[in-house]
């Protein structure tokens, strides 16, 4: 089983068919077109860049048909792509690199300087300029038109190689490498297939950055194994998107909930026909329920909640349209081919409607981190995955997701862990002790609010922190809000009783 397959197959399938709309460029491909941009690829990395079985290549760009090329092209190869996040510091790009110590890694134009900031800091054998990045070496365009379109002869690969290393963010500090084998690609593709009824007259936009799983997988491998058509959006724009989603006629579109509320603030939202979209999914964090109604009710169109994580796959539930009113609030039952249990904390099941932590199995399963085999082990016991998610089930099947025991915030569909932004809090000269907690908000679904403690005798302003973490968290990790206190409540372990907090920063405040 190698995921490959799926482009291989379906240009062998409808070579002629329209596949994918680059916006950008405006440049349009059939089936078979991105087929032998994905040979081409696979072509001169082994060729020119000894890329071979096991290796990695990362990609630091906005969306492009380079993602694509790459995605499929590593996999003919049994080679594994590790694109980075853009949105993170040079520092935070900087670990991610020495950790997954890619052969090749190629640069867009927006992150040259970016790239220069860590140059002298990894350690990365080989580097291709793309769109004209400034970085004095090959560029990936001229290095795709002189390749071979055959198809490269392919090593051994079995279903549970990698085909993607995806970096998400760690409890303890440091981002984790979800390591992705072929099987779950497949097997996500095939439930999201089944589950959702994808079909070749599906046409989607992808709005969401392809660094992401949900930018690679909810909508993207799905689609290209049905048949469908794909509008690769480089980065987002509110009113273009949906100007967008109306001309082109889209049928299922995916977006986070911030897209929703962003969305419905457009100036193009009130006159949008969406008579021909089937159904709107939002993933990435939990959708209001008001937003859901609202969307329904100004629009009449049908709007899904969906759940996934890049570990078990990012489509994991399924909901029928007229269920998605009737259930608001439910990411539906679970998809087809896949196992799922709601445990306590000796992972007994829990009674129908208590709370428990939700536990899957499946082949669409990761196979665990990167690197951490200590952080495997923590989350895959006995073939099941434990997502760290609190959820519980009714008496029809229907899933509602309650929250997180994991310490971590879900700020506009990014995850924030708490670990990561108090620890760089606590490195502040004043700052004898921080903790982050999250903060309902109507656009964004949850901010950081950081408790401050500082050292006796020491001051610091709001300003001086935020001044202090600039340039080494990404900003979307920065707490929106700072409040300052004599000390924080502690429990008789010495963990901060961040229940307490919320009460009182959350709760009773209201702020």
């Amino acid at each position: 089983m190698n995921s490959a397959d799926i482009l291989t197959k379906r240009a062998l399938l409808t070579p002629n068919r329209e596949a994918m709309i680059e916006l950008a460029s405006g440049v349009h491909y059939t089936y078979a077109e991105l087929n032998q941009r994905a040979n081409r690829a696979a072509n001169f990395l082994r060729e020119k860049y000894k890329v071979q079985k096991g290796d990695r290549v990362s990609i630091l760009a906005h969306n492009s048909v380079a993602y694509v090329d790459l995605l499929f092209g590593l996999a003919k190869l049994g080679a594994i792509l590790a694109p980075l996040n853009w949105r993170l510091t040079s520092r935070e790009l900087t670990y991610i690199v020495n950790d997954c110590l890619p052969r090749v890694l190629i640069v867009g134009p927006e992150f040259v300087s970016v790239y220069n900031e860590m140059k002298d800091s990894i350690k990365v054998e080989h580097l291709i300029s793309l769109e004209g990045a400034d970085v004095s070496v090959k560029a990936y365009e001229t290095l795709i038109d002189q390749a071979s379109a055959q198809e490269p002869k392919r090593p051994d690969i079995s279903s549970d190689d990698a085909v993607c290393i995806l970096y998400t963010s760690g409890t303890t500090g440091h981002p984790k490498g979800a390591v992705l084998p072929h099987r779950q690609v497949v097997w996500n593709s095939i439930n999201t297939v089944m589950s959702w009824g994808l079909n070749e007259k599906d046409i989607s936009p992808i709005l969401t950055p392809m660094f992401h799983s949900g930018g690679l997988f909810v909508f993207l491998v799905p689609l290209f194994h049905v048949g469908g058509k794909l509008l690769l959006g480089r980065v987002f724009d509110p009113d273009a998107s949906l100007k967008l989603i109306v001309e082109e006629k889209c049928t299922v579109i995916l977006g986070v909930p911030t897209l929703f509320q962003v969305w419905m603030n457009s100036s193009q939202f009130e006159n949008a026909d969406f008579s021909h979209v089937r159904f709107f999914i939002s993933g990435g964090a939990p959708c209001p329920p008001p937003l859901i109604k609202a969307w329904s009710e100004k629009k009449g169109i049908v709007m899904r909640q969906g759940y996934g994580l890049t570990e078990v796959g990012v489509n994991c539930f399924s909901m029928t349209d007229e269920d998605a009113l009737r259930k608001v609030g439910s990411v539906g039952k679970p998809i087809f081919h896949s196992d799922m249990r709601l445990v306590d904390e000796k992972d007994n099941d829990v009674p129908v409607g208590s709370t428990g932590e939700l536990i899957i199995k499946g082949d669409h399963v990761c196979v665990g981190y990167w690197n951490n085999e200590e952080a495997t082990k923590q989350s895959l016991k006995d073939g099941w995955f434990h997502t760290g998610d609190m959820a519980r089930m009714d008496e029809e099947g229907y899933f509602y997701i309650a929250g997180r025991f994991k310490d971590m915030i879900i700020s506009g569909g990014e995850n924030v862990y708490a670990a990561e932004v108090e620890a760089l809090f606590r490195e502040h000269p004043a700052v004898a002790d921080a903790a982050l907690i999250g903060q309902p908000d109507e656009k964004w679904g949850e901010v950081g609010v950081m408790i401050v403690a500082c050292k006796p005798g020491e001051t610091v302003s709001v300003d001086g922190l935020l001044q202090f973490c600039a340039g080494r968290l990404a900003k979307y990790k920065l707490p929106k809000r700072i409040e300052f206190v004599e000390t924080l409540p502690y429990s008789p372990y010495g963990k901060v009783i961040k229940a307490e907090l919320k009460k009182q920063w959350v709760v009773e405040s209201g702020k």
